[in-house]
């Protein structure tokens, strides 16, 4: 036998290697998607009936709207990452979604969120901001969708009185833990912009029965998340590109501050029952995942180059979205 002969079979071999890597891959993005699908089913009809279980078909059929919207927000995220790393020719992985089930006395948004992973060295400073930037804005722009459609079809009044039929009656929710979503910037304008004198506007103490509402503050919410300026998140990525490692240490040791006092005063309101609602406990915990975890600083690139003005004005843009998508205190729990 010849060498050639050796050399293709090698070759050959390491091209179905390849492709049954790809295949076995895919199929792990499509199972997790799946399992996400069912868990946000789930999910979004718990928040929009305010029934935990068990289930008919028939009922899980009320959770899809919110299922799909956040679906789409999250892919919208996820994605605008994804091609803005094709465009660069870094490898990336298709969006990995995490499903989360429910689970007695958490949160329960049916997941935890998408990530994709890079698989090849971000050649400079340039590359890492568009992939950074990329994810947020297209998130940014999915929640704007789903806002914009949740208030401008809000179901009317009988819709709430379905759910909660006392929800006039002056004794609501006496004995009851209330949850009330912290109101952002955004959420607030559209709000008012979108609906009209006169109108039922769901109290932030209810917005989570309504499920383009709940996805679309969700997004926002997550989107403020990933765009704090620190380490490695998105906002690490874009500040760090935007100013240098000088000015990003700076501004995400600014951040951890106002996170962790943020956290701490939302853990003081909440152990002595002050009832000021400033802050939230949960920036505590976020703002210790971020310093061991995700770290503060943000590694160095190959090379790093000044950005043009377009780009500079992309991620000013991205920041202004972070301050108008985020909450001080973004759940506030209550009897």
């Amino acid at each position: 036998m010849s060498d050639h002969y050796f050399e293709r079979t090698i070759t050959d071999e390491y091209q179905d290697s390849a492709i049954k890597k790809k295949r076995n891959s895919l199929i792990i993005h499509l199972v997790l998607f799946f399992i996400t699908l069912i868990t946000t089913i789930i999910a979004g009809t718990e928040w929009t009936t305010g029934v935990m279980g068990p289930y008919s078909l028939n009922s899980l059929s009320l959770g899809l709207p919110y299922s799909l919207a956040v679906l789409f927000v999250l892919s919208a995220h996820e994605f605008g990452h994804y091609f803005a790393a094709v465009f660069h020719k870094v490898k990336a992985t298709l969006p990995y979604y995490i499903p989360f089930p429910p689970v007695p006395g958490f949160f329960n948004f049916g997941t935890m969120g998408a990530v994709i992973r890079t698989k090849s060295v971000i050649p400079d400073n340039k590359a890492m901001f568009d992939i950074g930037v990329a994810g947020p804005i297209s998130g940014f722009i999915a929640c704007l969708i789903v806002l914009v459609y949740g208030f401008t079809h809000l179901p009317g009044v009988e819709y709430i009185l379905h759910i909660h039929p006392d929800f006039f009656s002056p004794h609501y929710g006496e004995g009851a833990i209330s949850l009330e979503f912290g109101d952002t910037l955004l959420f607030a304008f559209l709000r008012e912009l979108l609906t009209k004198p006169g109108q039922f506007v769901p109290p932030m103490t209810e917005v989570y029965h309504y499920p383009y509402l709940m996805v679309g503050w969700f997004g926002l919410f997550v989107t403020a998340m990933n765009m704090i300026p620190v380490g490695q998140l998105d906002g690490g990525h874009v500040v760090y590109s935007m100013f240098g490692s000088k000015k990003h240490e700076t501004i995400a040791s600014i951040s951890m501050v106002i996170l962790v006092g943020l956290g701490i005063l939302g853990l003081i309101d909440s152990i002595l029952e002050l009832r000021i609602h400033i802050g939230w406990s949960g920036w505590l915990f976020w703002s210790l995942i971020l310093y061991f975890i995700i770290k503060v600083k943000h590694p160095p690139v190959r090379y790093y180059h000044k950005l043009d003005n377009k780009r500079m004005l992309i991620g000013y843009f991205s920041l202004f979205i972070f301050i108008i998508s985020f909450s001080p205190t973004p759940f506030i729990i209550s009897l």
